[in-house]
């Protein structure tokens, strides 16, 4: 059974969050070849880079767990393609990786700061509202665990 919350996998039970376990039940004879015996722990494995990282060797996989369980909830199969969802963490290195350099280029150079990336996405109005969602929120966090360590120590 998965633990937290992340995808549906029973349609009369709460919804749970995936473990590489859960998400993969079986291999399946699609995926790469070379895989260990339990691919659902494909983020552990390193692989051979492709285009967009040029020469830079292997490297681990580091969202493939959140990516599947996103693709699920998006609509996608339980097990959705090994490659598909190397591909999507191929994306989503990149744009974080451009976004990152754009944002040590602008404001103090060499720094990312929050600033920096708010500018960025100015001009894309769903990125802003949810930048601007996450950090209202985290504000509103920071305000309730103050008033909670008041409450507990400073009494």
């Amino acid at each position: 059974m998965c633990i937290g919350q992340c995808c549906p996998h029973t349609s009369s039970g709460p919804a749970y969050r995936c473990t590489p376990t859960d998400t993969i039940a079986a291999p399946i004879s699609s995926r790469i070849a070379d895989e260990d015996d339990d691919p659902g722990f494909e983020e552990d494995i390193e692989e051979a880079g492709s285009g967009a990282e040029g020469g830079q060797g292997k490297r681990k996989r580091l969202f493939s767990k959140e990516l599947r369980c996103m693709m699920y909830g998006f609509g996608d199969d339980q097990n959705p393609y090994t490659e598909s969802v190397d591909i999507l963490e191929d994306l989503v290195i990149e744009f974080i990786t451009e976004m990152t350099h754009k944002a040590m280029s602008i404001g103090r150079q060499g720094r990312v700061q929050v600033e920096d990336i708010v500018f960025l996405i100015r001009k894309d109005p769903r990125k802003f509202a949810r930048v601007k969602d996450l950090l209202t929120m985290n504000e509103e966090l920071k305000r309730a665990r103050k008033a909670f360590d008041e409450a507990n120590y400073g009494s």
